[in-house]
């Protein structure tokens, strides 16, 4: 079992192995080769595809020259505190303190060995800033359009958050995916940036999800969820509901969310935090809350 944060931190400032990988692994790091070069990386496989759908495993993607690549079970924090000067001891206390219920969490479930199958997608929703090397993981109803608008102006890519509109936000391609780079810039950007992720009460997460995608008029929603939702769990569902797939009721996507053999796939919007960002796997600096955000932005 790894150490928590705080003795990790100070592992890392000694010089000694890297928390996470024990004596064996540190010198598969070396001597391992992958497709003729050193690998970077060395200790947990990352070609599980068993969970993949038929479409999945063909289909392309960026992780698919890393069929075969292996990534350490858990990339430690920076060897920092993420603030200097008295007026920041409080911030560095209350981030040392989610740090640290997060690792007994993970600890407690042995999250950390359940999650390493699942490596293949473990970076796909970071993004990158560079010139200031932040990674920032996407949590959707937790303020991330607001944050990726931040990234943006710090990568120079506009002057202020009020001049970038929702499509750009969303749909303009203007901020690099953690997945877009190469397995070294991968690996250097993990163990180097400052890793942030924002996160918001599951229950208040799931009800604004609903409410924006169920409650207003949707193109995409309604069709592709919607439909499904009704046809499955609405008794008696008259045509036009079953044809439009508008008026899901907060109960069937309930429903919906609790069953095992849903009739369609789960969202970004509603999908589990532990599913897009792997908080057990990777040690992220700083924790904020959207319930928190004032003090914590």
């Amino acid at each position: 079992m790894l150490p928590p944060p705080e003795t990790q931190r100070k592992a890392a400032q000694s010089g000694r192995i890297p928390p996470g990988l024990g004596r064996q692994e540190v010198a598969m790091m070396g001597s391992q080769q992958w497709q003729g070069k050193a690998d970077p990386f060395g200790a947990v496989a990352v070609s599980s595809v068993s969970g993949l759908s038929d479409q999945q495993k063909t289909s392309k993607s960026p992780f698919s020259q890393f069929k075969d690549v292996f990534l350490p079970p858990v990339l430690h924090p920076l060897n920092k505190t993420l603030v200097t000067g008295d007026q920041w001891k409080d911030v560095d206390s209350i981030q040392e303190e989610r740090r640290s219920f997060l690792y007994e969490f993970c600890k407690k479930y042995n999250s950390m060995k359940k999650l390493r199958t699942h490596l293949v997608h473990i970076v796909s929703r970071i993004y990158v800033e560079d010139r200031h090397k932040v990674l920032y993981c996407e949590v959707p109803k937790a303020g991330c359009s607001n944050w990726k608008r931040v990234l943006m102006v710090l990568n120079g890519l506009a002057t202020s958050v009020r001049n970038i509109s929702h499509d750009d936000v969303h749909y303009g391609k203007h901020l690099r995916k953690l997945d877009s780079y190469d397995l070294k810039g991968i690996y250097t950007r993990l163990n180097t940036y400052t890793k942030t992720i924002f996160v918001r009460d599951p229950l208040e997460r799931l009800v604004s999800a609903f409410r924006d995608k169920f409650e207003h008029p949707n193109s995409y929603y309604h069709p592709v969820f919607g439909k499904a939702i009704i046809k499955k769990y609405r008794h008696n569902a008259n045509e036009e509901a079953l044809e439009t797939g508008s008026g899901v009721k907060f109960k069937e996507f309930i429903q919906y969310l609790l069953d095992s053999h849903r009739p369609i796939g789960m969202d970004i919007h509603w999908e589990q935090v532990s599913k897009l960002c792997y908080p057990c796997l990777i040690n992220y600096d700083f924790i904020g809350k959207f319930e928190t955000l004032e003090e914590d932005a």
